[in-house]
């Protein structure tokens, strides 16, 4: 699932990873639900931490036939 990502990733990445929207990846961050750091005007998150926010997911859903 990681392969081929940074340690560290942007909104972008992590929106792709989850499949979901850049602006659901930002609420996430901005309600605390995802960590992350800023870095100048951008947000980053560590896969670490990416790990940790999936890990309180649990695991994904069976795809709906």
């Amino acid at each position: 699932m990681f392969k081929g990502y940074p340690d560290v990733l942007n909104v972008k990445q992590v929106s792709e990873i989850l499949e979901i929207s850049t602006k659901t990846v930002y609420k996430l961050i901005k309600d605390g639900s995802l960590s992350s750091l800023k870095v100048g005007r951008e947000f980053r998150i560590p896969k670490v931490m990416l790990m940790q926010y999936m890990k309180v997911l649990g695991p994904p859903a069976p795809p709906a036939a």
